[in-house]
């Protein structure tokens, strides 16, 4: 499907309004209908949903009988999802949320002039979905140091691990290192079976995770087997100086003042460190001893590091994880 000129976007759509407030939105391409609508029509079931409208399928259109602003929000994000969908040959849960965000929407009036916050990689192009990842990844690109928290599914790890594959394939750096603490739940390392990579694989999947939905998976094999991509724990991180690197440590809310200091100090010529975290979900014995807050007050005021606080309207996932995230952080203040 990425073989649909985008220049022929739109013309691929009509837009036909009748006088019950019925809109009907044609597609002169089968295969981007398809696209759009989703298997078992899953993506238009979940734009329902989160519209709160009824969405139709009849031959080659899809029908929206609702108020006009809610047939005009519709309207708005079938545009966003077929051109996701001829920009990267699919459409993703997270792309139908982000197709009725206002962000998206007020973005596509001036894609031209944000083509730069596009992180192209070899299987999608990785666009920023809020003010704040717009932020962070101009941040990831230009600053020399980024410490970001936030709650679960508001892009820190996946879009620094985009923006790190692109320069490594770009020849921009050597090396990615990929790094987490690896905090025990009740046992030690030493006494799970394996060797130490399968004892320390399953703290570091979500990193896997994020790296095979970029490129594909015997590239990532082939990076990782001859060393442009490193993926090692924390502990593993000290004494050493990384030149020439784009070094990512996740879940730093379990990392303590102590290891954080180690990590940031092993900076060296062209290289760029990221500090990623949720400060809510702290699985230290002692969460005063978790030093990720308090890197951010003491280096915040430094021009060479950039911090980005996400919040509750930046997750991209499922809707109910916004709704999840806000309800703790409301309970906090009450």
């Amino acid at each position: 499907m990425k073989n649909i000129a985008k220049k022929n976007f739109k013309s691929e759509l009509q837009f036909v309004y009748s006088d019950n407030n019925t809109l009907s939105i044609i597609f002169q391409n089968n295969e981007i209908l398809l696209g759009v609508v989703g298997e078992f029509n899953n993506n238009i079931k979940q734009l329902e949903e989160i519209t709160k409208t009824n969405i139709y399928t009849r031959g080659n259109s899809i029908l929206v009988k609702n108020t006009s602003e809610k047939n005009e929000l519709v309207k708005n994000a079938i545009k966003f999802l077929s051109e996701q969908f001829i920009i990267n040959g699919t459409i993703e849960k997270k792309d139908v949320i982000s197709s009725v965000n206002k962000f998206m929407i007020d973005e596509k009036k001036n894609f031209g002039k944000n083509i730069e916050y596009i992180v192209k990689t070899p299987k999608k192009s990785v666009i920023p979905r809020s003010e704040k990842q717009k932020k962070y990844v101009r941040a990831l690109k230009e600053s020399e140091i980024i410490i970001s928290t936030g709650p679960a599914g508001t892009g820190k790890t996946f879009l620094a691990v985009a923006v790190a594959l692109t320069m490594l394939l770009d020849k921009k750096i050597e090396r990615i290192i990929l790094s987490r603490p690896a905090v025990e739940a009740g046992e030690r390392l030493g006494f799970l079976p394996g060797d130490m990579r399968e004892k320390v694989d399953p703290y570091l999947r979500p990193l896997y995770d994020s790296l095979y939905d970029l490129l594909d998976f015997e590239k990532i094999q082939k990076k990782i087997e001859v060393g442009d991509i490193e993926i090692a724990p924390l502990a593993f991180m000290r004494g050493r100086t990384l030149k020439n690197s784009f070094a990512i440590l996740d879940e730093a809310q379990n990392a303590t003042d102590t290891q954080i200091k180690m990590f940031l100090t092993r900076i060296g010529e062209n290289s760029k460190i990221v500090i990623n975290g949720d400060p809510s979900q702290i699985d230290l014995p002692n969460k005063s001893l978790s030093g990720l807050s308090r890197s951010k007050k003491l280096l915040g005021h430094l021009n060479e590091i950039s911090v980005v606080d996400f919040d509750h309207t930046d997750v991209v996932r499922h809707p109910l994880v916004s709704k999840i995230v806000k309800a703790y952080s409301d309970q906090k203040t009450d």
